[in-house]
């Protein structure tokens, strides 16, 4: 429920692999471009990790 006179906010969500080796610099990226890292899950193998990002539908 959202009080009066507040909008409603619609998301848009990705999911992405995540290099080990390179973990930082693929969030930066990911984080410029205006997505926040919601969390981050193991793919179809324990050495496959998966980040889940969200960021507010524009427009």
């Amino acid at each position: 429920m959202t009080s009066p006179g507040s909008s409603d906010v619609r998301w848009e969500y990705l999911t992405a692999p995540v290099l080990i080796h390179n973990t930082q610099a693929i969030l930066n990226n990911f984080g410029r471009d205006g997505w926040e890292l919601v969390t981050v899950t193991t793919g179809a193998n324990p050495e496959q990790l998966v980040a889940w990002f969200k960021r507010p539908v524009r427009g």
